[in-house]
């Protein structure tokens, strides 16, 4: 499906302008025809850069609470979607929502419409759905894809206050240190010169550092971009460096076991959401692979899933994997015994999502004064070289 941009008239004879997901020309003018618009002209819209915007959890999280209620009182998924469109106010889940009501009217069941629309229903969310129509417990998979949605709004969450502080004060000292070694050093350089003071060492290292820094600042610059740039284009260009890396991520000190916390949450709680719908354990697996969002963890479920194929137990094959800690194999093994592993593993998920969200403010208690006296520290060096120079000048002044 691509996005196409559309000129049309409505039954009033108004023309309406807009963007719409469609096959092609004629899909396009069925859709349209559907909304009651006769189609002018039309457009393939060009692909942008940085590929296709996703629809955010936040938007698809509502959208599942409220779809879910109205399947659960009875209401078609037909109707249901059009009253969901009608009061949406986001302009791409009008978008989507307007397809899925287009596929569905030709005939096709929800799950196929929505494996349609990528950009909003992940593979995940297809399997929930068709496990769901097969079944015909289709409100519970509705409802099961909203809960996937907000265990990983909430899981992001806590990766992104693991990284924003640092961020935050890393970005603000290194923006004060340049300030200091362009505009403030060079100026007292020039009147200790005028002097004929002679310098101190560590104001003699931060003149040197200023003029480095003014002199070859570019040349840093490029330096910089062309290893980013060098660094990015071998991860895109090599899976198996991008393997290394992230498992080097979980070999970190300090984040690298909440990393890993973190990535097993994630697979923990998805992959028992989709055995609870029903879904087989090789299937489930396989479609809950790329929610660790780490890619050495994602070998290890495939050498698992792997092992499970060739009749291997679930926590013998987690266990040959080697990647998975003894709390998820332990776990597996008991329930596989108790013939409940989908309770077993929301369990290691809500363990795991504690033990994250409590390392993460723990980290950050302890960060905070760690940062503060790495900032004090380098400040007071920067400010001991500029200050000692001149007091010395003021001393020597006559009375």
């Amino acid at each position: 499906m691509k996005l196409h941009r559309y000129r049309a008239v409505d039954a009033e004879g108004r023309r309406r302008r807009g963007q719409l997901e469609a096959i092609d020309l004629d899909d396009l003018e069925h859709r349209l025809r559907a909304h009651g618009l006769l189609l002018i002209h039309g457009e393939a819209c060009r692909p942008r850069l940085l590929g296709r915007r996703r629809v955010p959890r936040r938007e698809l999280i509502p959208f599942c609470f409220h779809l879910e209620q109205l399947l659960a009182a009875g209401v078609p998924p037909f109707e249901s979607l059009a009253a969901l469109r009608d009061a949406s106010q986001d302009l791409r889940m009008q978008r989507v929502v307007a397809a899925l009501l287009a596929d569905i009217e030709q005939g096709r069941p929800l799950s196929d419409a929505a494996a349609r629309q990528p950009a909003a229903f992940s593979p995940v969310a297809v399997s929930l759905l068709r496990a769901g129509e097969q079944a015909g417990h289709l409100p519970q998979a509705v409802r099961d894809i909203g809960t996937a949605l907000s265990r990983e709004e909430e899981l992001a969450g806590h990766a992104r206050r693991l990284a924003i502080y640092p961020s935050i004060v890393g970005a603000v000292l290194l923006l004060a240190v340049i300030v200091a070694l362009t505009q403030v050093v060079p100026e007292l350089e020039k009147l200790l010169r005028s002097s004929g003071q002679s310098l101190p060492l560590q104001t003699r290292l931060l003149v040197g550092l200023s003029n480095a820094l003014r002199d070859w600042g570019w040349a840093l610059l490029l330096g910089m971009a062309a290893a980013l740039a060098i660094t990015v284009q071998a991860l895109a260009r090599s899976e198996a460096l991008r393997v290394r890396a992230d498992g080097l991520k979980l070999a970190l000190p300090l984040v690298g076991s909440l990393l890993r916390k973190l990535a097993l949450a994630r697979f923990a709680a998805l992959f028992a959401t989709l055995y609870a719908a029903g879904i087989n354990v090789i299937d489930a697996l396989r479609a809950s692979e790329d929610a660790t969002g780490n890619l050495a963890l994602r070998e290890g479920l495939r050498h698992a899933r792997r092992s499970i194929e060739q009749g291997r137990p679930i926590s013998a094959a987690f266990e040959s994997a080697g990647v998975f800690p003894a709390l998820v194999t332990r776990m597996l093994g008991l329930g596989e015994q108790t013939g409940a592993l989908d309770n077993a593993l929301t369990k290691v998920a809500s363990l795991y999502q504690r033990d994250v969200a409590e390392g993460i403010a723990r980290l950050q208690t302890a960060a905070e004064p760690v940062i503060t006296l790495l900032m004090g520290g380098l400040l007071l060096w920067i400010a001991s070289a500029v200050l000692g120079p001149i007091y010395d000048l003021i001393t020597r002044l006559p009375v």
